[in-house]
């Protein structure tokens, strides 16, 4: 096979196949976050060609972020029941199919809901951030809030990256023409990882990164459902203070996030005069800004309190948020909340995980972000249908600005309430039968 031809050439350099399985975990959250983002940047060219309401746009673009979030916890009890590769193929399969079908067919607004919806919101949750947590969890032992900080910046990133070159393609060639960039993406990744990627290292007679000989965690893949592992899951998590507080944390992460910034950033911008393919390339900088900010949170989280890291993460973004309907959308105000935010977008994962890892285990750590992550979509989803709402009633995104402004300076508070007790020898193992 490939991957053990790979193997034996890089174990002659001293680099272990973990880092292979992470290059390749990047490239698939890369595209696979693309498809996420790729809708906001539509919402004025479906308006244009249909005649819909952004409201309307917003309902399956916002079911899209729920199902994002949604599908997270089951996810990851798919990759602990069938295997990393298997679940990435499907989601891929899924996600290339309802952009495709939606580039080729889509005329109602039904199909909005059915393709870009219901499809391409499972297709995305099925990888999400979850898979980023699974990949840092079994492969690494050392350097795993740094690799988790690398993956979730290849989501974040993604979800940006894109967009001037999609509103670029929507201006000058139609909005159909803006998907393919993405679909490419999802169809390079899926090869690679058919390819390369492999579920544990010890499907390869080897041990995770870091790890000390003779202690390696192997583990069979369990007898129990995906959906009866989640929930059991949910169930012993929801007697810990800590789950409720990243839980409630990371729903207003999403609503700050996805839901407001990454949906109706563009259409808000516009309203002040801004051209889409400037305000798509804000969210570009963004991301740029993003990857940098996300790889430091994990360098961070490896060192220093997670709480006191997600206070500051939450209380910059909530400023940030406020600061915005007063920048006059000049190009130096704009670079400003571009830096500022960008540096925080999704930082606050890192500290996130590694609290969940402290409080449940190494093994229950991925599913039990699964669920903290679908507090994060139901926030993101709130927030795109809540801002459409307020767009098209009020007139005006303002209320919704500084609602996330504010609830964002709450999550900074609320953070400093989660224990950092590390986790017990029952709670390592995987809560199945």
């Amino acid at each position: 096979m490939l991957s053990n031809g790979l193997n034996r050439i890089l174990s002659r350099f001293g680099i272990h196949y973990a880092w292979v399985v992470a290059a390749v975990a990047f490239l698939v959250m890369l595209s696979t976050a693309a498809a996420v983002g790729m809708p906001g940047v539509l919402i004025k060219p479906l308006t244009a060609e249909f005649g819909w309401s952004i409201a309307t746009i917003s309902g399956p673009l916002a079911l899209r972020l729920a199902l994002f979030g949604a599908i997270a916890p089951f996810a990851a009890a798919l990759m602990l029941r069938y295997g990393l590769r298997n679940v990435i193929l499907v989601a891929l399969t899924l996600i290339v199919a309802g952009l495709g079908v939606a580039s080729a067919a889509m005329r109602a607004v039904w199909e909005l809901w059915a393709l870009w919806g219901l499809v391409v919101g499972i297709g995305t949750g099925m990888t999400a951030l979850v898979l980023g947590a699974t990949v840092a969890s079994r492969w690494f032992s050392a350097r795993r809030g740094l690799v988790i900080g690398m993956l979730t910046a290849s989501s974040a990133t993604g979800q940006l990256l894109f967009l001037p070159v999609a509103a670029w393609l929507a201006d000058n060639y139609g909005w159909r023409a803006a998907l393919v960039p993405a679909l490419i993406a999802c169809a390079v990744a899926g090869l690679l990882a058919f390819l390369f990627i492999r579920d544990r290292p010890s499907d390869m007679g080897m041990l995770p990164y870091g790890e000390a000989p003779g202690t390696e965690m192997a583990m069979a893949p369990p007898a129990s459902s995906a959906i009866r592992m989640a929930f059991t899951t949910l169930r012993d998590a929801a007697k810990n203070r800590t789950f409720w507080v990243l839980f409630g944390t990371f729903f207003i992460c999403g609503l700050s996030t996805n839901g407001l910034i990454q949906t109706h950033f563009i259409p808000f911008c516009s309203d002040f005069g801004v051209g889409e393919v400037q305000a798509a390339s804000v969210l570009a900088a963004m991301g740029v800004f993003d990857f940098f900010g996300t790889i430091g949170s994990g360098w961070l989280s490896d060192r220093y309190d997670s709480r006191k890291l997600l206070f500051w993460y939450y209380g910059l973004r909530g400023l940030s948020l406020i600061f915005l309907p007063s920048s006059s959308f000049s190009f130096y105000g704009l670079s400003i909340f571009a830096m500022f935010y960008g540096l925080d977008w999704v930082a606050t994962v890192p500290p996130t995980v590694r609290l969940a890892g402290q409080a449940f285990g190494r093994e229950r750590a991925p599913l039990v972000f699964g669920w903290v992550f679908t507090a994060h979509q139901l926030g993101a989803a709130t927030a795109a249908f809540g801002a459409g709402l307020s767009r098209d009633d009020l007139a005006s995104y303002l209320p919704a600005f500084y609602v996330a402004g504010f609830a964002c300076l709450i999550a900074a508070l609320a953070s400093l309430a989660a224990r950092r007790s590390q986790a017990s020898p029952a709670a390592v193992a995987v809560a199945v039968e």
